[in-house]
C-alpha cells in the first residue's frame, strides 16, 4: 500500500547525526545518571493542554508538570519512574531497569496513551513506547507534560486516556555546563554530561547519559544511551528555528519471567527522533509554528536455540510528519487555533504476523479559547483524521475553567472524545492461525472529568481534587475461534485523583499523589488486569543549609488483577510498598556529592507477576559544574 504523503524514507537521513551524538556518550546507561537542574523559570506556562501557552489557572483539563529541576532535586532522571509521581498514571515493568514498561493512564489500555517526543508521536499502533519507556532517560534539558483524558482532538489516534509529552527546552542565560557520575548496586557504573545556554541570537542544549547495570539475575544485564540536543536562531524579530535531535540505544538481557530463566535471549532497540521548525509572526495578532521531522526505529529480539538457528524478530519503523498550526488572538477575549498534520509512516516486522505495510494520514483541527468575562476560561474544538488504510475519525473536546474566592479556588471540567486506529497486524496480518480484519473500526472513547484546585497563599503550592470517567466501545479483541479480531468489547474507567505539591516553611517540599481507581470489561464483566484500585506516592524534600539537602519518598498499589506467569489463569497481584532515601551535599560552587537509596525496606514484589523487581540498593555520585 502505497502512501499518498511524504515519503516514510525521510528519517534515514537523521540517522549519522544520531550516530556521531552517541559516539560523545560517557558509557551506556541502563539507570540514569543525576541531571544537572533546569535553568529557574518565570511564571509557568503549560502548552500540552490547549497547543498554545497557558497559565496552568486557566486550564479547564488536568495537566501534570514535571520540571527538570524537580527530577534533579529527587535524583530521578529515567522516564519511568519520573512518571511514577504524577495521579492516575500507574505503569509496571517486566522486571528490573530497562525491562519493557506499560503506562495506564487513567486505567486506559496500555496501548491507549499519546507519547509526544519534541513535538513527534513516538508511538502509535504499530510503534511500540514499551522499551523507551523502560529505558530511556529525561535530562537537564527536557520538560515533561502529562494531560489526562481523552486528547484526540488536539494529538490525534492513541490519546485516549491522555497523552505524555517530553520536550527538550530552549537553551537559556550564560553557558553552563556538568558533568557526573555515579556507582553502586548491581554492577551499576553511569555518567552524563550537559551543557546549555544562550548566545546573542543563537541557543543550544545538549545532555548524553549512559552507563551498564547487571539487574540482579542471570541474563539481565542492562546497556543504554539517551542524547538530546536543540539548538534555536532568532533570524529577526518575526522568525526563529532550530531543530532538535533524540537517540536513544539499549541493548537487554532478557531472561523472560522467573519460570522460564531463558538464559541468552537478547532484545535491542535503537529511536532516533529528529525535527526541524520554525516559528513566526506575521502580525501582532497571528503567529504560526511548522514542525518536519521524523523517526527511524529498529528493533531486534535474538532468541537463540540449541540445536537450531538463533531466531530473530526484527521491527523497523519509519515516520515523517509535517506538522504545522495558526493561532490567532486579534478577537476580543479569544484565541483561535488551527493546524494541519500530514504523517506518513511505514512499519516492517518480521514476527507473528509478517507485517511489511505503510500508511498516509491527513488530520486538520480548529481550537477556540474564549474568556467571555473575568475569570472564565472555556475552550472548544474539533478535529478530523483521515487515514489512507481504514477510513476517517472525527473527535471533540471542550473545557470550563473559573476561578473563585478571589482567585485562590479554580473549579474545572473537560469532555472529550478520542479513538484509537487499528494495527497492521489487526487489519492486513497473516499467519497460518491468523488473518487480519480488514473491516475494523478504529477503538472509541468518550471521558469527562470535573474537579477543583486550592492554590496556596504566597505561592506555596497546589492541592488538587479530580473526579474522572470514560467509556470505551468497539474495543478490539479476538474472535472466538482465535483466528481473527473484531470490535467486540465495552470498557468503563472512573475514579479519584488527588494531588499536592507544596512548599513549607523551613525549605521543606512536598509532592504527593493518590488514586482510586475502578476499571471494568462490561463485555465479559471482569476488572481490567494491572489497574489497581488504590495506588498512590509520597516524596518530602528538606534543604538543611550549609549545602546539604535530603529526601525520601514512597510509592504503593494495591488490589489489581494480574495472570500468573506460569499457568495463565487470572489471579489477584500482590500489594507492595517501596521506598527510598536520598540526599546531596554542595561541597563546593562546583562540586556536589550524592547518595541514594532504593527499596530501602527490601520490598520483595512483583509489578507484574512473574518478573521479579529489583531489592534494596545503594549509589552514590558527584556532579561537577563548571
Amino acid at each position: 500500500m502505497k502512501s499518498s504523503l511524504l515519503s516514510a524514507q525521510f528519517p534515514r537521513r537523521f540517522l549519522p547525526v544520531g550516530a556521531a551524538l552517541a559516539a560523545l556518550a560517557w558509557s551506556p546507561a541502563p539507570a540514569c545518571a543525576q541531571p544537572a537542574p533546569a535553568v529557574a523559570q518565570l511564571d509557568p506556562v503549560v502548552t500540552t493542554a490547549t497547543r498554545t501557552p497557558a497559565a496552568p489557572q486557566t486550564i479547564g483539563a488536568v495537566v501534570d508538570v514535571i520540571s527538570a529541576a524537580d527530577l534533579a532535586r529527587r535524583q530521578v532522571t529515567s522516564l519511568g519512574a519520573a512518571l511514577g509521581i504524577v495521579a492516575g498514571a500507574p505503569h509496571f515493568a517486566t522486571g528490573a531497569g530497562g525491562a519493557v514498561s506499560s503506562l495506564f493512564l487513567r486505567g486506559a489500555n496500555s496501548n491507549q496513551t499519546l507519547f509526544l517526543v519534541d513535538g513527534l508521536r513516538l508511538n502509535d499502533p504499530n510503534t511500540d513506547y514499551q522499551v523507551f519507556l523502560g529505558g530511556a532517560c529525561v535530562s537537564s534539558c527536557d520538560s515533561l507534560e502529562v494531560g489526562h483524558g481523552p486528547q484526540s482532538t488536539l494529538y490525534g489516534g492513541e490519546a485516549v486516556g491522555g497523552v505524555v509529552s517530553l520536550r527538550a527546552q530552549r537553551g537559556t542565560g550564560a553557558p553552563t555546563a556538568r558533568v557526573s557520575a555515579e556507582a553502586g548496586s548491581f554492577g551499576t557504573v553511569q555518567g552524563a554530561v550537559a551543557a546549555q545556554g544562550a548566545v546573542g541570537v543563537n541557543a543550544y542544549a545538549f545532555a548524553t547519559t549512559g552507563g551498564h547495570t547487571d539487574n540482579d539475575r542471570a541474563n539481565n544485564r542492562f546497556d543504554s544511551a539517551t542524547t538530546t540536543l536543540r539548538l534555536d536562531r532568532t533570524l529577526n524579530e518575526r522568525v526563529a528555528v532550530g531543530g532538535t535531535v533524540r537517540w536513544f540505544h539499549g541493548v537487554y538481557g532478557d531472561p523472560g519471567d522467573r519460570h522460564t530463566n531463558d538464559p541468552d535471549n537478547t532484545t535491542r532497540e535503537e529511536n532516533v527522533l529528529a525535527t526541524a521548525f520554525a516559528d513566526l509572526k506575521f502580525a501582532e495578532a497571528w503567529t504560526a509554528r511548522a514542525v518536519l521531522g521524523g523517526q527511524d526505529r529498529r528493533f531486534v529480539a535474538e532468541s537463540p536455540r540449541a540445536g537450531r538457528a538463533t531466531a530473530f524478530t526484527v521491527v523497523k519503523n519509519r515516520r515523517a510528519v509535517l506538522d504545522t498550526q495558526t493561532t490567532y488572538t486579534g478577537a476580543e477575549r479569544q484565541r483561535i487555533t488551527g493546524g494541519v498534520t500530514a504523517e506518513a509512516n511505514h512499519t516492517r516486522n518480521t514476527g507473528f504476523g509478517d507485517i511489511n505495510q505503510k500508511q498516509g494520514l491527513l488530520a486538520v483541527f480548529v481550537q477556540d479559547e474564549l474568556s467571555p468575562v473575568d475569570d472564565v476560561y472555556l475552550t472548544a474544538g474539533l478535529r478530523d483524521d483521515d487515514f489512507d488504510t481504514f477510513g476517517r475519525a472525527t473527535t471533540g473536546r471542550a473545557t470550563a475553567a473559573w476561578l473563585v474566592a478571589k482567585r485562590a479556588v479554580k473549579v474545572r471540567g473537560s469532555y472529550g472524545t478520542a479513538f484509537r486506529s487499528p494495527s497492521f497486524l489487526d487489519l492486513y496480518g497473516q499467519s497460518a492461525f491468523y488473518v487480519g480484519n480488514p473491516r475494523l473500526r478504529p477503538e472509541r472513547a468518550r471521558g469527562w472529568d470535573a474537579g477543583a484546585d486550592w492554590y496556596l497563599a504566597n505561592k506555596r503550592g497546589t492541592l488538587s481534587a479530580t473526579w474522572f470517567e470514560t467509556d470505551f466501545t468497539n474495543l478490539i479483541a479476538s474472535t472466538p475461534n482465535f483466528r481473527s479480531v473484531e470490535n467486540i468489547q465495552r470498557a468503563r474507567t472512573r475514579g479519584a485523583e488527588l494531588a499536592a505539591q507544596t512548599t513549607w516553611p523551613g525549605a521543606i517540599e512536598v509532592r504527593a499523589s493518590y488514586t482510586y481507581l475502578e476499571a471494568q470489561n462490561r463485555t465479559a464483566n471482569v476488572r481490567l488486569l494491572r489497574r489497581p484500585r488504590q495506588s498512590g506516592s509520597v516524596d518530602a524534600w528538606r534543604d538543611f543549609g550549609g549545602g546539604v539537602s535530603a529526601g525520601a519518598g514512597v510509592a504503593f498499589a494495591a488490589h489489581r488483577r494480574d495472570v500468573d506467569a506460569k499457568t495463565f489463569r487470572p489471579i489477584d497481584g500482590e500489594d507492595y510498598t517501596v521506598t527510598r532515601l536520598y540526599g546531596a551535599w554542595q561541597a563546593t560552587a562546583r562540586l556536589a556529592l550524592k547518595v541514594r537509596v532504593e527499596n530501602l525496606l527490601n520490598e520483595n514484589y512483583e509489578e507484574v507477576n512473574g518478573y521479579p523487581a529489583l531489592g534494596f540498593g545503594a549509589f552514590a555520585g558527584a556532579e561537577w559544574k563548571f
